[in-house]
């Protein structure tokens, strides 16, 4: 699993013909990649570290604070492309990337469980849809995280 996480002032993710799906203030904008081999372990690992990820500045302006430190939101976008492989041409290759039924189901539990098991506010875009991504990206601060192997 790949995350990119990105602290933001404001994000919205607007899906063509639906409108604007997601929208919070200071949070986490996070895309996410679920890959071939992904587990509900990993899902988990996933959640638990967004939800304390310490990238929010004290009053010295260090990296102290999680999002809950901070009443925080995140804003959950599902991102196949970042598992694309370009070590060879020009055009990416998604094999990588897991099936979309597989895919689609570990995305779900990952906001399910930064919702129930760390207690924040989840906005999502929409699984398999075109969509136009909006942030200020506050710092900036962006962050990639990946999964251990299992």
């Amino acid at each position: 699993m790949i995350a990119v996480v990105q602290r933001v002032a404001s994000a919205s993710v607007d899906v063509a013909g639906i409108g604007v799906t997601g929208s919070i203030d200071t949070g986490l904008c996070v895309l996410l990649a679920v890959e071939n081999g992904d587990t509900p372990e990993q899902a988990r690992w996933t959640a638990g570290k967004i939800a304390r990820l310490r990238i929010f500045s004290d009053d010295d302006g260090r990296f102290n604070h999680s999002i809950s430190d901070v009443s925080g939101a995140v804003l959950l976008i599902s991102q196949f492309t970042l598992a694309g492989d370009c070590s060879r041409g020009n055009r990416p290759s998604f094999v990588g990337a897991a099936p979309p039924s597989d895919a689609r189901e570990l995305y779900e539990l990952v906001g399910r469980l930064l919702e129930e098991e760390h207690g924040l506010p989840v906005q999502t875009g929409r699984f398999q849809e075109s969509m136009t991504v909006s942030l200020a990206n506050h710092g900036p601060a962006t962050i990639i995280l990946r999964t251990p192997e299992s």
